[in-house]
C-alpha cells in the first residue's frame, strides 16, 4: 500500500528536518520552504494532508491556507497549522483562515501523531 502523503510547509530547514524524520516511516513527507512553493507542491502532489508553518516568509502561512481553501482542486485537502503563533485567539485566527486543527509549537510528537491520524 502506497504511503499517505504530507505535505510540510516551514520556512525553518531545523522544523522541516525535525517533521520528516518523525513522519518518514509512515508517511510520504513533501517539503516546501515558503507558501508559494508549498501552493505549488500541493498542486503538484496532491497531499493527503498538510502542515502549515503559520509565520513564513513572503506569502505567510495566514495567507497560504486561505489561497488553499479558495482552490477547488486543493480545498478538500486537512491542514494542521504548526506554528510557534500560541497567543491567545491565534488558534481562531488559524482555523478563520482555512486550518482544519492547530498545533503549537515546540511540536509535542504524540499530539501531532493524533492529529494526523484523525484526518488520514
Amino acid at each position: 500500500m502506497a504511503h499517505k502523503k504530507i505535505l510540510v510547509i516551514d520556512d525553518a530547514e531545523f522544523n522541516r528536518d525535525l517533521l520528516v524524520q518523525l513522519l518518514t516511516d509512515e508517511y510520504q513527507v513533501i517539503v516546501a520552504a515558503d507558501g508559494e512553493q508549498g501552493l505549488q507542491k500541493a498542486a503538484q502532489e496532491q497531499p493527503d494532508l498538510i502542515l502549515l508553518d503559520l509565520g513564513l516568509p513572503g506569502l505567510s502561512g495566514w495567507e497560504a491556507s486561505r489561497r488553499f481553501k479558495t482552490d477547488n482542486a486543493l480545498k478538500h485537502i486537512p491542514i494542521i497549522a504548526v506554528t510557534s503563533h500560541a497567543m491567545v485567539g491565534d488558534e481562531a485566527r488559524a482555523r478563520a483562515a482555512g486550518c482544519d486543527d492547530y498545533l503549537a509549537k515546540p511540536i509535542d510528537e504524540n499530539e501531532l501523531l493524533a492529529k494526523i491520524r484523525k484526518y488520514i
